[in-house]
């Protein structure tokens, strides 16, 4: 089966090099030591680059080493202290500063996101920020982040902060407004959840200069622990949540887009959904990604609520993201389901085709998250997940390379 690292089309080049092949004329690979192209050639249009990631957990451990924080106070079963967690992970991980800087949580990630540095970066913050003592009742685990750490995000140059999820609403009503506020108020961009329906159901957009705007929709389905509760009305606050993934909330996600969407837009439906743990990706997730992109013209769907990545497909050219994994959480020390390597995550870096929608090119870092914060993965662990992408991608005709400085691309068929 033959793979490509760029992209699904066949271009002139690799017209005339069948031609020459089939004359008897021998062609020659380019060698490492000639010049790579590293810009579209003329006419080509620039790729839009996307930084997406999955969940980030800023609250409990990670709240409490920064330079504010709440009370450490937790109504889960068996830890009552936010601190606990800074113990265990030191446990395995050795001493962990505090207060730490904001920028100290992104670790690694911060040098690669200067160097590539993505026309938009996306993260799914599963963490409330609030000062609200409030939290959600006959609900045991909460996140929150107080609001003053708000530049701890914005360090990392996150333009996005995706809400749809089943941590927004730990800390009630009031916290979901403060987070809202908060996270405005710092010039992040929020989608997925509002102050009612319609402010839950609207985009955030970003505009990429003369390339068009990028459109980032988040829902949160039950399939993730979301309350019923939690869905927005139309005079209640609350998550943009979906009940259904059929025909009929297919088109009204189409009727949602159709009146925004520009010629050259990107829209990116990202979705926390299914749960923590298992490589299974339902047929209903591939089933509904699949309409997403055939029947509301979506270009990439990103998915999000595993613990561990899991595997990736391109549909018609069009990038799905079944579960983007933990980029930064405080499980750190917690023993359970070592087999997933929870520890270990991707950063997602999405080139598309401003004109047509396309993946381009998708290159991912990996990571571990040691003493709470974001570090490069070691060389094995990189080799351990590209051959867990490519057993996952087995399914999805997607396969990955690793290549120099542990970058790993994905190939598609």
């Amino acid at each position: 089966m033959k793979q490509t690292y760029q992209t699904m089309r066949v271009s002139r080049s690799t017209l005339v090099a069948s031609v020459l092949i089939l004359l008897g004329i021998q062609i020659y690979p380019v060698t490492a030591a000639q010049p790579m192209r590293t810009e579209p050639a003329i006419n080509e249009p620039t790729p839009v680059v996307l930084f997406l990631s999955g969940d980030v957990m800023l609250g409990r451990a990670i709240d409490q080493i920064l330079p504010h924080h709440n009370e450490p106070v937790l109504f889960e079963d068996y830890i009552k202290d936010a601190r606990d967690y800074i113990r265990i992970a030191e446990e395995v991980s050795g001493p962990i500063p505090r207060p730490v800087s904001c920028d100290y949580i992104w670790g690694d990630a911060l040098t690669h996101l200067n160097a590539i540095d993505p026309d938009v970066s996306i993260i799914n913050l599963e963490t409330s920020v609030t000062r609200s003592d409030t939290p959600w009742p006959k609900k045991y685990i909460h996140y929150r982040m107080h609001p003053e750490n708000v530049a701890c995000i914005a360090s990392a140059n996150i333009d996005i902060a995706l809400l749809a999820n089943n941590h927004v609403l730990d800390w009630g009503y009031r916290g979901l407004a403060e987070t809202l506020f908060t996270l405005d108020q710092a010039g992040i961009g929020t989608a997925g959840a509002g102050n009612n329906l319609n402010a839950a159901i609207r985009p955030a957009i970003i505009e990429i200069g003369d390339r068009g705007r990028v459109l980032v929709y988040a829902w949160a389905h039950a399939s993730s622990g979301v309350p019923q509760a939690w869905a927005a009305l139309a005079d209640r606050p609350g998550v943009n949540r979906l009940d259904y993934l059929n025909t009929r909330t297919v088109q009204r996600i189409n009727d949602s887009i159709s009146p925004i969407r520009k010629p050259g837009d990107i829209v990116v439906a990202s979705i926390h959904w299914g749960g923590n743990w298992g490589y299974d990706v339902p047929s209903w997730q591939t089933e509904f990604a699949h309409r997403l992109i055939d029947h509301a013209n979506v270009d990439v769907v990103h998915g999000h609520s595993s613990h561990h990545v899991k595997g990736i497909e391109v549909y018609k050219g069009r990038l799905i993201i079944y579960g983007s994994g933990d980029l930064l959480n405080d499980y750190e020390g917690i023993g359970g389901h070592e087999e997933y390597r929870a520890d270990l995550s991707l950063m997602y870096f999405a080139s598309i085709d401003p004109n047509t929608g396309d993946l381009v090119k998708l290159q991912m870092i990996p990571t571990q998250i040691r003493k709470l914060r974001i570090n490069q993965a070691s060389d094995e662990d990189a080799e351990w997940m590209k051959d867990r992408l490519n057993r996952e991608g087995r399914r999805f005709n997607t396969q990955v390379k690793l290549e120099q400085n542990n970058r790993l691309i994905l190939g598609w068929q």
